[in-house]
């Protein structure tokens, strides 16, 4: 298990070389966003079923309870960062209705091909964008819900993204982001053997893709804590920060106002 307090050292020491975490490796900054797409397009395809697996379906709750600490009504305006297969989308389009409005955005083309198609079949199509979290395309203080699954970790300026975000939302609205986080300690032990032994075995059979999900499993440990990710939305901005810990803190809910 990797020290929360060495990550943040190692971090400020990746910042000011120019360099940046891939799992446990230093990359140069330019470097990551390529490796990174090279691994979400290495398992678009299998990405929904992996998750299953991985998370025994529990996933699918934790994504539903994010959009309920939305607090999205209909005709609300949502932007959807990092939504990949487009499963929070299709939720918060059920309940924006058909006044609001969604825009389903990622970096990475296949991922989103995934989603446009997965959003079609449940008759819904929704505007898409591929852009980069980090310079989003859209007007100050527009949507009154940004949102961001699983993704967060895989950015190289979380800081830089997470300012992003703030600029794009509107006085009132608030930042949702749902993300691996620090596991409750009497557990880290046992969480570690699921991430490294059995995450990249699944990956191996089902995605036919071990490496990747060994980077997956890095990714995690070298996340911020949730004490830390709230203080880097307050550093951003957001005001009236709270999480909620899932899974007794393999995944937490972070949500902040924009006042």
């Amino acid at each position: 298990m990797i020290n929360s307090q060495d990550d943040g050292m190692d971090s400020k020491k990746s910042e000011q070389s120019g360099t940046t975490h891939f799992g446990y490796q230093n990359v140069p900054e330019s470097e990551k966003s390529k490796r990174v797409g090279a691994v979400f397009s290495s398992v678009a395809s299998q990405y929904d079923l992996m998750n299953d697996f991985m998370s025994a379906g529990l996933h699918r709750l934790w994504k539903r309870f994010a959009v309920q600490l939305s607090g999205v009504t209909t005709g609300s305006r949502v932007l959807d960062i990092a939504g990949g297969t487009g499963d929070l989308s299709k939720l918060f389009l059920e309940k924006i209705g058909p006044e609001g409005e969604l825009w389903l955005t990622d970096i990475n083309l296949e991922m989103l091909s995934v989603g446009r198609d997965r959003l079609m079949d449940a008759g819904k199509m929704p505007p898409l964008c591929q852009c980069d979290a980090e310079s989003l395309p859209y007007p100050d203080e527009y949507f009154d819900c940004v949102t961001v699954a699983f993704g967060l970790r895989n950015m190289t300026h979380k800081a830089q993204a997470l300012k992003e975000m703030y600029r794009v939302t509107r006085r009132g609205g608030r930042l949702i982001v749902l993300e691996f986080s620090k596991v409750w300690k009497p557990l880290e032990k046992l969480y570690d053997l699921y991430s490294f032994k059995f995450i990249p075995f699944m990956g191996k059979l089902v995605a036919k893709d071990e490496d990747s999900y060994r980077y997956l499993a890095e990714s995690i440990r070298m996340h911020p804590s949730q004490e830390e990710l709230a203080d880097m939305f307050r550093e951003s901005g957001f005001d009236r920060v709270e999480y909620f810990n899932l899974a007794a803190g393999v995944v937490a809910v972070h949500r902040g106002f924009k006042v």
